[in-house]
């Protein structure tokens, strides 16, 4: 149940639950508990060797429990007869000395369970982590991009990835834990119902009460860390925002430093009461219930001393039991703590699985058709309607639009007017609400999306500045290629990188940005550079420039478009800028205004024209005059 940004609905109470339906309380249990198989088979695939080893200890510790108290029961009665016997301190030390040596062994080896079972964890842990955060990444990357466009899926991204590897560690330790249980009250059962079926019976009841009471409030607060995702991711941003280099110059300039601390603040507190209240009403239960439950034990440890009192059992049998009565209630009360820790675990597992099951909405062919070698017939457009996923504007309306092979397109408009969007659809970050797009005549989707985007070198006006070496910067532009030395050298000329690279301190080797040591910062405009270099780093059919040069000065504009048709021989080129001495370059100019193409031609066909583009054109020549 995933709370979206902005909403107003009302939170869970923090002391109780609105009654609800036994329908549907039946449903979270069944929810809860039916993700157990698929956590064991998480951490199975996570670290098999550790999950084995924690098997054996468990069933090995099991047999622990009734093991120690028998031998105390052997221990006390041959003490016992010892004295009776009148054999003298020595020779009673050494009848029972062998039940002291099997005692220290028991000890010795739940002290060896307890550190292998602690390293075990250790390790699986790691692994654990490891492998969930993988998966979630994973998914991340297989998904389309208008889930991340969806405020609500960063909400299920924060909640799949809060303490899932911590929460499936627990659902193995607990399973585990309830396995023991299970087996050493088998064992406790016989020998106290044997005794007394009255006694076993109160002492097992009076802790289900307070397994009722843990298990409502493990559901509370369940939904009250599920609500809270987007809080928490606004809390996370105002850290990031106060802590990273590219906004700590507009933090100290105006002042927003302690007000957007406060903010952070006020946030912590409101989360820190509701947990806080939540926690003193659990914790006044489980002290009242468990009141009950050690009442019940201490009305059975005066049974047991009123019975070896009267001389109907021996010394020997009376600690026998007291340890059953101590551990039994212990070891239940333990059985009941673990299905709870289960069942809640198993409600924040189902957060991630939930995640894991998100599957893409863009359809892939099963049988691709081959991406052409060289483009015969260009891109075509053919009536395309677009709408983003939740919004009822159109962002394309009935867009009719033919590249030819080779061809340099400019596409100008004001913000807003779809051209980004025309560009999504391109790649097919999107696919048309209706319509088609065609390469050489073939239908995007018949295509591979991955062989589709290999052929397609892009770069976004708000291109990634990777705080990583110049050489990756450039060269995930192609990463199969990323040790070609001779194609970075010509990518990095191409974009006009090979300047910034040559007065790096470590050239290539050169770490950028300010995140990690020896890091290097450059200038918008020579960021610019090496995004337009990792571009060129694409052996493609298609380059798309988004606002490439709108960091760099005029004079380099000049001298990469002046080449730009020497850069992109043999390609289709789409360019998009506001700097009309940059458009008037390319073949053909289209003017998108609402989603449409408004006009199409050369720059000098549409200076004639005397529409969008020949007023835009005068408006920036005058700012220049």
């Amino acid at each position: 149940m995933i709370a979206q940004s902005g909403t107003h609905a009302r939170r869970p109470s923090e002391g109780a639950e609105p009654p609800k339906p036994w329908r549907e309380r039946i449903q979270d249990i069944r929810t809860a508990y039916g993700n157990i198989p698929a956590a064991f088979r998480l951490v199975w695939n996570a670290d098999k060797r550790s999950t084995i080893v924690m098997a054996l200890l468990t069933l090995i510790g099991a047999a622990l429990p009734i093991s120690q108290a028998w031998v105390g029961k052997l221990i006390v009665d041959s003490v016992v007869h010892s004295i009776n016997a009148k054999v003298g301190s020595q020779a009673g030390l050494i009848v029972a000395l062998p039940y002291l040596g099997i005692e220290f062994g028991l000890i010795l080896l739940g002290a060896v369970i307890a550190q292998i079972r602690r390293l075990a964890e250790h390790v699986l842990n790691a692994r654990l982590g490891h492998h969930i955060n993988s998966s979630v990444i994973r998914k991340a990357l297989a998904l389309d991009l208008q889930y991340f466009e969806d405020a609500s899926f960063y909400d299920k991204l924060q909640n799949a990835r809060r303490e899932a590897d911590y929460r499936a560690l627990g659902i193995i330790n607990g399973g585990f834990l309830v396995l023991q249980n299970i087996i050493t009250l088998a064992s406790f059962a016989v020998a106290l119902f044997a005794f007394s079926p009255l006694i076993a019976l109160l002492l097992f009841g009076a802790t289900i009460p307070s397994f009722i009471a843990q298990n409502k409030y493990s559901k509370i607060q369940f939904r009250l860390l599920t609500w809270r995702a987007p809080e928490s991711r606004r809390m996370n941003y105002l850290e990031h925002v106060l802590t990273v280099d590219n906004t700590v110059k507009e933090i100290k300039l105006f002042g927003l430093g302690e007000p957007l601390l406060q903010r952070y603040t006020d946030m912590f507190w409101k989360i820190f009461e509701e947990d806080e209240h939540l926690a003193r009403r659990r914790s006044l239960v489980s002290l009242l219930w468990g009141m009950v439950a050690s009442a019940s034990y201490y009305g059975a440890y005066a049974w047991i001393i009123f019975l070896a009192a009267g001389g109907s059992i021996t010394l020997g049998l009376m600690t026998f039991y007291l340890a059953l009565f101590r551990n039994s209630q212990g070891t239940f009360q333990g059985l009941f703590d673990n299905f709870n820790r289960l069942y809640e675990n198993g409600l924040f597992m189902d957060n991630l699985f939930g995640f894991l099951k998100l599957t893409p909405q863009m359809p892939v062919s099963a049988r691709p058709v081959p991406m052409p070698q060289t483009l015969t017939r260009g891109l075509e457009f053919r009536n395309v309607w677009f709408r983003y996923p939740g919004r009822d504007d159109w962002a394309l309306r009935d867009l009719n639009l033919t590249i030819a092979p080779g061809e340099k397109l400019a596409l100008v408009g004001q913000n807003g007017a779809g051209k980004t969007t025309l560009i999504k659809l391109l790649t097919r970050l999107y696919d048309p609400s209706e319509g088609q797009i065609l390469l050489d005549g073939v239908d995007l989707r018949e295509y591979d999306p991955d062989e589709l985007r290999k052929r397609i070198g892009v770069i976004f006006q708000d291109f990634v500045r990777y705080q990583l070496t110049a050489k990756e910067n450039i060269g995930f532009g192609q990463i199969d290629r990323l040790d070609d030395t001779e194609r970075l050298a010509s990518s990095a000329e191409r974009g006009g990188a090979d300047e910034v690279v040559s007065e790096l301190p470590e050239g290539m080797e050169t770490m950028l940005g300010r995140w990690f040591e020896k890091g290097h910062e450059l200038s918008g405009g020579q960021w610019q550079k090496i995004a337009l270099s990792r571009a060129f780093m694409r052996d493609s059919e298609v380059l798309v420039l988004d606002e490439p040069t709108a960091a760099l000065d005029a004079e380099r504009e000049y001298e990469i478009f002046q080449r730009f048709r020497d850069l992109t021989a043999g390609k289709i080129a789409v360019l998009i800028s506001h700097r009309f001495s940059t458009v008037r370059m390319a073949d053909r100019i289209a003017v998108v205004e609402n989603g449409q193409i408004s006009e199409l031609g050369s720059h000098d066909e549409l200076l004639a024209l005397g529409g969008t583009y020949a007023r835009l054109f005068e408006m920036q020549a005058e700012g220049y005059r």
